[in-house]
């Protein structure tokens, strides 16, 4: 199928970005009904994220934000994959992590910012789909500034948005993220732009996969609220984890307030802020807002098991296979002993684990090391 960019006089305006009513609306965001009917797992940026400096293999299996690898994710059960969506130059949106893309070439190690390339520019990093080419070396600059090879098991090419809807099964949902720059400041008319560049190829695309849109830029996350209501918008915060000049972003209460005044639809934390301001995920249940996590915690079965019996909502994880089969296992109905038989002569079941508060604070008690890395 042939992909071609899609430029701005394709785009609509605010007046002709379609304005239905939430085709999932927050009370059943997730696949199998009702809020916390079921523990969702999303892959993050697929199959899990490339940490190239990491000594587990596992980081490093599958190419992230691929094709290859939001399938492979899929091949688990997770009901939705997370990844970063950019817009090219030339108006094409593309799904890359980082703001910057490193490449070693003749002169040296070249950077270049994805948002300055055209779409054949990009395209011209990493595998190759034409045989016989051979595409640019990529490099990767790890946050302590270390630049490693980007070298994994199963490499795959560099993909637009728009094939991750042709090519990835659609029955698995995309967690969207709108990824904007944390050091630069976006006027109101380019985040309408770049939204409205997204927008329109999830229009023509999306047919009747889930969606959820995602960002930790404040007023992007508004703004494509604004531009559209059929699909919920999630807004992204580091939980108290780190400062940002930015006090919206700053702490679970300033990301419920955006979500309340801007009529978002839910807020995906840093676990570790969740876990260190548990009382926050009653206020946020209380404002009928859906609470996700994500960080590295959520690699870490008996963290994840705490969450579900928190009562959030689902995770972002790197290690699919590990998690979706443990997510498995405690999404399985259980014996409610103290309500017995109904008259039907069935056994009651429950998926929840009936837990006290003091039992909650008990086991809270046993991942604060956790917290601390």
């Amino acid at each position: 199928m042939a992909l071609k960019a899609v430029h701005v006089s394709d785009v609509p305006n605010l007046d002709h970005v379609p304005q239905t009513s939430l085709s999932v609306p927050p009370s059943r965001l997730f696949r199998g009904g009702s809020r916390n009917s079921r523990f969702t797992v999303i892959g993050h940026r697929g199959k899990g994220m490339n940490a190239l400096s990491s000594s587990d293999r596992r980081m490093k299996s599958v190419k992230e934000n691929s094709i290859l690898s939001f399938n492979e994710a899929g091949r688990f059960g997770v009901d939705f994959v997370e990844f970063d969506v950019q817009v090219t130059r030339d108006d094409c949106p593309v799904i890359f992590h980082d703001n910057f893309i490193l490449a070693q070439e003749e002169g040296g190690i070249t950077e270049k910012r994805v948002t300055e390339l055209t779409l054949a520019e990009f395209f011209s990093y990493g595998p190759q789909r034409e045989a016989g080419k051979i595409g640019k070396t990529m490099l990767r600059k790890a946050k302590d500034g270390r630049v490693y090879n980007w070298t994994v098991e199963a490499d795959d090419s560099l993909c637009t948005l728009q094939e991750a809807f042709h090519k990835v099964d659609p029955r698995l949902g995309f967690n969207i993220e709108l990824k904007f720059d944390d050091n630069m400041v976006y006027p109101e008319d380019e985040l309408t732009h770049v939204l409205q560049v997204i927008l329109r190829v999830v229009f023509e695309c999306a047919k009747d996969r889930p969606i959820i849109f995602s960002s930790f830029q404040p007023d992007a996350a508004q703004l494509v609220r604004k531009l559209q209501n059929t699909y919920p918008v999630f807004f992204l915060t580091n939980g108290g984890n780190e400062i940002y000049s930015d006090v919206r972003r700053n702490s679970l209460d300033e990301a419920m307030k955006i979500c309340v005044t801007s009529g978002l639809q839910g807020i995906v934390s840093e676990v570790r802020g969740i876990f260190r301001s548990p009382a926050m995920i009653q206020r946020i249940k209380e404002a009928n807002l859906n609470l996700l996590t994500y960080g590295q915690l959520n690699n870490v079965t008996e963290a994840v098991y705490m969450q579900h019996l928190m009562g959030i909502d689902g995770v972002i994880v790197d290690l699919v296979e590990e998690i979706t089969e443990a997510v498995s296992d405690f999404n399985k109905p259980v014996m409610d002993a103290e309500d017995g038989l109904l008259d039907s002569g069935s056994m009651k079941v429950t998926t929840r684990p009936k837990f006290s508060e003091r039992e909650l604070s008990f086991l809270l008690k046993l991942i604060p090391e956790l917290i601390q890395h």
